[in-house]
C-alpha cells in the first residue's frame, strides 16, 4: 500500500507539468553514447514514449559519432577531428550518411516496438535543412551550417500524433550532401517548430562553476550569463558548441533550454515532470 501511494503522489506532482505542456513540441537531441547500433538506451525512448502518450509532441534529433567512426573504419577510412568537429571528405559523407540511416532506423523501430507512430528522415529529405559550407580557418570539407527550416513535412507528422526522428544531414547551394552539428540542427529545428523547449541530452551533468567539483552544477543560467562564463572559459572544449546551441534557441523565441546526463535514468521524465529537475535550464 505504501509503494502504490508513493506512485499516487509522484503522479500527482507530475500532473501541473503535463498541463503545463499539453499539446507543446519539445526538440530533444539525442546523442553521445546513448546512441548507438548496438543498443538503444531504453530509459529515454521510454520518458518520450511517456510525453507523446501525455499530450507533447517529442521531435527528436539524434547524432552517431562513435558508430560513424566505426563504420568509416570498417571501410578503411581513418576517422579525423580538428577541435571536436568531424573532417568530411565526399567519400566518407557516404559512410556518414549510412551510419546515421542504421541508427535512424533503430531508433524508429524501437519507438514502434513500444507502441508509438515514428517516421524517420534526413535533413535532405524535402529540403528540410538547406545549408552552406561551414566558413573558417579550417577547411572541414563538406560540413554545413544551417542556413534555412522547412518545417512543412515535421508539421504534418506532428499533426498526425508521429514522432519525427531526424538525422543531421543538408543539402548545400551546391546541391550536395553536408555533415551538420546535430545540436545546431536541433536548436535550429526548434527555432523554427516555435518549441516550448529544447532539450539536449549528452553524456556531462550539465554546466559546472568548478568542472572537478559536479555539486557546483548551475541549475539555472541566463543565456547573458552562460555566455559570460564562455568568455571566461569557465564554459570550454566540447561544451561550447551545446551551450551556444542552447543560447542560439533561446534567443531564437524557444522558452527553456536544458542540458541533461542521458546516463541518468529517465533524464527527460525527472528534468520534464518534478519539481527539483536535473541538468542546467538555460533561460532568456
Amino acid at each position: 500500500m505504501r509503494e502504490a501511494i508513493k506512485k499516487s503522489r509522484v503522479l500527482i506532482e507530475a500532473l501541473p507539468y503535463i498541463k503545463k505542456f499539453f499539446e507543446k513540441t519539445i526538440v530533444i537531441k539525442y546523442g553521445g553514447a546513448a546512441v548507438d547500433e548496438k543498443g538503444l538506451d531504453p530509459n529515454i525512448l521510454e520518458d518520450i514514449m511517456f510525453m507523446n502518450y501525455a499530450g507533447m509532441h517529442p521531435v527528436i534529433v539524434h547524432g552517431g559519432g562513435p558508430f560513424i567512426s566505426r563504420m568509416m573504419k570498417k571501410y578503411g577510412m581513418e576517422p579525423k577531428f580538428i577541435h571536436g568537429r568531424r573532417v568530411t571528405d565526399a567519400a566518407s559523407i557516404n559512410i556518414i550518411e549510412k551510419a546515421l540511416r542504421v541508427i535512424n532506423r533503430k531508433i524508429v523501430k524501437t519507438l514502434r516496438d513500444m507502441g508509438g507512430k515514428a517516421f524517420g528522415l534526413s535533413g535532405r529529405e524535402n529540403n528540410l535543412i538547406r545549408c552552406k559550407k561551414m566558413r573558417c580557418d579550417i577547411d572541414y570539407g563538406y560540413v554545413g551550417e544551417v542556413t534555412s527550416v522547412d518545417t512543412t513535412v515535421v508539421k504534418r507528422l506532428i499533426r498526425d500524433n508521429i514522432i519525427p526522428v531526424i538525422f543531421p544531414l543538408g543539402t548545400g547551394r551546391d546541391g550536395h550532401a553536408y555533415n551538420i552539428n546535430a545540436d545546431d540542427v536541433a536548436s535550429e529545428l526548434a527555432i523554427a517548430l516555435n518549441a516550448e523547449k529544447f532539450v539536449l541530452l549528452t553524456n556531462v551533468k550539465g554546466v559546472l562553476r568548478n568542472k572537478k567539483d559536479p555539486s557546483s552544477l548551475y541549475n539555472t543560467l541566463k543565456a547573458s550569463k552562460a555566455e559570460a562564463l564562455i568568455k571566461r572559459k569557465v564554459i570550454d572544449g566540447g561544451m561550447i558548441p551545446k551551450v551556444r546551441a542552447c543560447i542560439n534557441a533561446i534567443q531564437g523565441g524557444v522558452k527553456k533550454a536544458h542540458i541533461l546526463d542521458a546516463s541518468i535514468p529517465h533524464a527527460l521524465l525527472l528534468e520534464m515532470f518534478t519539481d527539483q529537475g536535473i541538468g542546467t535550464e538555460i533561460v532568456k
